[in-house]
């Protein structure tokens, strides 16, 4: 009997010894888990969080670039657009030019394209004095002018002429009592590129050059 109960307490004591063994291992564990999960908390970031805010500077990134494109061709935009006033103003379209020679043209049985080929200004080369024409090199408003020098024994008919259109004239009867006349006229077009502008003398008409007495002159006023 007391052999019994000797057995039954030392089995009682080894199971007490064995929970409390156990229930310290269970605690053991638990403080290691949550050491664990503090270490990983402060030495690595939430991965889901990282890949969003990834994401955001991504979507940053790319409307920034998207936006340095946009400035970049508005740059290439201005620049063009800026040489091209720098061209506009460079554009100086400027000439005169007499009749050349000493003494009449005219009177011919036709109308006649009167040549001026003693060029004085020809700024622009938009003037050719082996035809006689001025052709518009831009758009634009132009000025041009004439003025001539005649014997008053002849009828005078000088006019300006656009692309084969008369512009503007200047004429004078003749007069046995009045040795000589002059005449002039002016007028402002608006030009198209290639446009041409030319003085012609009527038919039976005639004009006298000497000294540069008639002239023919023209300029660019503002490009269009």
């Amino acid at each position: 009997m007391n052999t019994a109960v000797f057995l039954l307490v030392s089995l009682c004591c080894c199971c007490c010894c064995c929970l409390s063994a156990a229930q310290e291992e269970i605690k053991k564990t638990e403080n290691e888990d949550k050491k664990c999960q503090t270490s990983e908390g402060s030495c690595y970031p939430d991965l889901c969080k990282l890949l969003k805010d990834f994401g955001v500077m991504e979507e940053k990134l790319r409307t920034t670039v998207e936006k340095l494109g946009v400035m970049e061709t508005q740059l290439k935009v201005n620049e063009n657009q800026l040489e091209e006033l720098k061209n506009k103003e460079r554009m100086k379209v400027i000439f005169s030019a007499a009749l050349g020679g000493n003494g009449p043209t005219g009177p011919i049985d036709h109308d006649t394209t009167l040549i001026f080929k003693n060029v004085i200004t020809n700024i622009g080369s938009a003037y050719n004095p082996s035809t006689g024409v001025f052709a518009a090199p831009v758009a634009g408003v132009y000025y041009f002018s004439f003025f001539y020098h005649a014997g008053g024994s002849e009828v005078k008919y000088i006019s300006l002429f656009k692309n084969g259109q008369r512009m503007v004239s200047s004429s004078d009867h003749k007069s046995s009592g009045d040795g000589a006349d002059n005449g002039a006229n002016a007028v402002t077009l608006q030009l198209e590129v290639g446009d041409q502008i030319f003085i012609r003398l009527m038919a039976n008409t005639h004009v006298w050059d000497s000294v540069n007495h008639t002239t023919f002159n023209g300029f660019l006023l503002k490009q269009v």
